[in-house]
């Protein structure tokens, strides 16, 4: 007996069929969950820019499907925590297909402050999904010349 003709016993997991499903019609722009490992789905973390001017950083959070109550912003010890719970759902049907699309659950997104960001005049804004988060700039201290004498 050969090797080719012989099966190994193999443990069925879902998630692996999951990469399949992108070979289904109808199913090929469906963003699939990446994994960390077999069975391991990737955990959901929020889409996060930064941007930077002279006078303030604004950190723009993407949150669509979240609502305010469930969002949660803090600045401790010059570190800038986002963190909440998101739930959503959506189904979609037409005469060849149905689909329904579940996301939730929690997350926590954290990023040490740069020293001259003043971390006790932060502002926060959520307005259609998106959690707007401003951080004033301190005045940059400017060196002092000391007269020798």
């Amino acid at each position: 007996m050969s090797d080719e003709s012989t099966s190994a016993v193999r443990k069925w997991s879902p998630f692996r069929e999951l990469d399949r499903m992108g070979e289904w019609p109808g199913f090929r722009d469906f963003p699939l969950t990446h994994s960390l490992g077999e069975g391991v789905p990737e955990r959901w973390a929020p889409s996060i820019d930064i941007a930077e001017s002279d006078q303030q950083y604004v950190v723009t959070v993407e949150l669509a499907g979240a609502n305010r109550d469930d969002v949660n912003v803090e600045v401790q010890d010059g570190v800038l925590t986002v963190r909440g719970e998101k739930r959503n759902e959506r189904e979609e049907r037409n005469e060849e297909r149905r689909y329904i699309e579940r996301t939730y659950g929690s997350f926590r997104r954290s990023f040490t402050l740069p020293a001259n960001a003043n971390g006790d005049d932060v502002r926060a804004q959520f307005r259609d999904g998106v959690l707007s988060i401003e951080i004033p700039k301190r005045e940059e201290e400017k060196p002092k010349t000391i007269k020798v004498h």
